[in-house]
């Protein structure tokens, strides 16, 4: 079990929670509006980035509250070793500031992924196919995370350098060029590895989706549209060969800050966008499940689904439940009710919330 105990103290609607006594399979129930979805987000907040919402930081805290919210977990490794305290909290006096704390020392963010794999999906993600192209990047790098857990401190540096080159892109003094030749040597340097982490995952992920020839979910076929070359030296050159063009456009053109997931429904050969919804929904779940057997590798695991069950017929269900089961993650799961979970029920650790209250079944 990667998680063996959360506490929230108030984080959304959570004054004070405790969840103890986890197993494999994790079923928050309850109303809408009860709670459940603030959990998985408070166990998403455990890893870089800005958990499943995207919220900003004070939106996260309770009303009626301190100000301020605490996350803590323990996780234990899969390798049998002592079990790690993580936490994560916002101070009522910098309510804009995230802290972290690893066994109780002041850690980064970003160094989260070294601990814990955590993946999510959530109603919201169901459009995926049809949202914006750096949605797709976001949903792929949180993938990348689970093979490659340096990869947020490589987005993190790339983000930072293409900043400072788009503000001096965009100024209206010529910028020097020994500052760009700096900084387009720092973005091919950590544009060339994430290009290559998620080519790598692409890569794995394709053929795992391949060797599916038994699962009533649709095959997606995933690839990469890069813009611009992905070698280190090939695109050091091309930022300096486009100075001009991105000097009239006021920002960088070229890069994995601009590259696409192509997704196809691969037995209709039509873009992922064109598929109904359910075949868009079924195609999101069959990627999921695809990387489990990959980000089993390694670290602890978890994966949190919201609302995963409710639109699915019993045959997709049994084969979601049966493949969750042999990827060997831990997973947390909501649900308005138990009856779409009786297969796993006797696995599961279940809790019913009301009211931002958990009461263990």
């Amino acid at each position: 079990m990667a998680l063996d105990r959360i506490s929230l103290l108030d984080f959304r609607n959570h004054a004070d929670t405790a969840l103890e006594g986890t197993a494999r399979f994790n079923l928050l129930v309850g109303a809408n509006g009860a709670g459940k979805t603030n959990v998985l987000e408070a166990v998403s907040l455990l890893a870089p980035g800005r958990g499943l919402r995207r919220a900003k930081l004070p939106e996260m805290t309770r009303q009626g509250g301190s100000g301020g919210f605490a996350i803590g977990a323990r996780v234990q490794p899969i390798d049998g070793a002592e079990p790690v305290q993580l936490g994560t909290s916002v101070d009522p006096a910098s309510p804009t500031r995230r802290r972290v704390r690893v066994n109780g020392a002041e850690a980064s963010a970003l160094g989260l992924a070294e601990w814990l794999s955590v993946r999510w999906l959530t109603p919201a993600m169901d459009g995926l196919f049809t949202d914006s192209a750096g949605a797709r990047r976001r949903f792929l790098d949180r993938l990348v995370l689970a093979t490659a857990p340096d990869h947020a401190t490589l987005s993190n540096r790339y983000e930072t350098a293409l900043r400072n080159r788009n503000r001096l892109l965009a100024d209206e003094v010529a910028p020097d060029p020994a500052w760009l030749d700096a900084l387009e040597a720092q973005l091919a340097e950590h544009g060339a590895r994430i290009a290559a982490n998620r080519q790598a995952l692409v890569a794995q992920l394709d053929e795992a989706l391949r060797a599916e020839t038994d699962t009533p979910f649709p095959r997606p076929a995933l690839a990469i549209e890069p813009v611009g070359p992905e070698g280190r030296d090939e695109l050091a050159r091309a930022l300096r060969d486009n100075r001009h063009a991105e000097r009239r456009a006021g920002r960088t053109l070229i890069g994995p800050h601009r590259a696409e997931l192509a997704v196809m429904l691969a037995d209709k050969g039509v873009a992922a966008a064109s598929a109904s919804t359910g075949e868009q929904k079924a195609m999101l779940i069959a990627i999921v499940l695809a990387h489990g057997t990959i980000a089993a590798r390694g670290r602890a695991g978890v994966l949190l689904l919201d609302e995963v069950a409710a639109h699915l017929d019993p045959d997709r269900r049994a084969a979601l439940f049966a493949r969750l089961a042999a990827n060997g993650e831990q997973v947390w799961m909501t649900g308005t009710e138990r009856t779409p979970f009786d297969p796993i029920l006797p696995q599961a650790a279940v809790w019913d919330v009301s009211g931002g209250a958990l009461n263990r079944i």
